[in-house]
């Protein structure tokens, strides 16, 4: 049995916290400078080179990539042959705590959904834990704004809408926020379980390579061409219009009731905050 202790945990989230508020993952700063390239609107053009110029900003470590430095939510996969010493949500949130602390990133997490009493240090954060094979610990981690959190959406369709009752939810969903979600955006697409449970794949799907592909053939596919679709939507970076509203599509699948088909949608803005840490 491997031992871990719960502060070299801590410290890896810190660290990571920091990082991606002020440095986006070369991934993805690769795929805004193929839009820029590709992109036919001038003014389009010229956000997608602000976007990117605010990257090389940011990545001096004096101004996060933006204001909103987003709630912390943390995946947790732990090896069964992993022994944590100490108390791993404690240490998550300690580590969540010094990095908005010593980032000097913005606090926005609040106690109560009606007195809106704020935290003053941005936790606790969204945990969510989950039992692997191995002796290590796997930390994906996102620091997620609001902006595009807020035009995310959990629909229970009918099984007989299918595949193209999910392409016109989707699109329908993603024209409807226009430039609310700080586009162009990646868009994450839990599909089966149940209500709780699309949700929850939706979130981890916005945390998968931008460069990898899925496993199912039919998923592949659909993916493929929700990405061009949404892209044909004219949205455009920050909703001024063109070619490019988003830069990833990635849609993960789960088994489901007969009688059900659970879609829900979770955005990622351009600021595309997450990182893996494996210890």
């Amino acid at each position: 049995m491997r031992k871990l202790d719960v502060k070299v945990i801590q410290e890896a989230v810190t660290k990571s916290l920091i990082k991606m508020n002020y440095e986006l993952e070369d991934s993805f700063v690769r795929k805004l400078q193929i839009a820029k390239n590709n992109e036919r609107s001038e003014i389009s053009k010229s956000i997608l080179t602000e976007i990117l110029e605010n990257q090389d900003i940011a990545k001096k470590g004096i101004n996060p990539l933006c204001q909103d430095t987003g709630i912390a939510v943390i995946f947790a996969y732990i090896g069964k042959d992993l022994q944590i010493q100490g108390n791993l949500e404690a240490g998550i949130n300690d580590g969540v705590r010094n990095a908005y602390e010593d980032g000097y990133l913005r606090k926005s997490v609040v106690k109560h959904p009606f007195d809106r009493q704020n935290t003053k240090d941005n936790t606790p954060a969204i945990i969510h834990t989950k039992l692997v094979e191995g002796d290590k610990l796997t930390l994906k981690i996102a620091a997620k704004g609001a902006g595009s959190e807020n035009m995310s959406r959990v629909v229970m369709l009918k099984p007989s809408d299918g595949i193209e009752g999910v392409k016109k939810l989707v699109k329908d969903t993603i024209f409807n926020a226009g430039g609310r979600p700080c586009p162009p955006i990646i868009v994450g697409i839990g599909i089966g379980g149940n209500l709780e449970k699309s949700a929850l794949i939706a979130k981890e799907a916005i945390l998968r390579d931008l460069d990898d592909q899925h496993s199912d053939p039919i998923i592949a596919k659909l993916e493929d061409e929700l990405y061009k679709e949404i892209n044909e939507l004219g949205v455009g970076p920050m909703g001024v219009g063109g070619d490019t509203t988003c830069v990833g599509v990635k849609i993960n699948t789960y088994p489901m009731h007969i009688a059900s088909l659970p879609v829900a949608i979770n955005i990622q803005c351009h600021a595309n905050r997450h990182d893996e840490v494996i210890l």
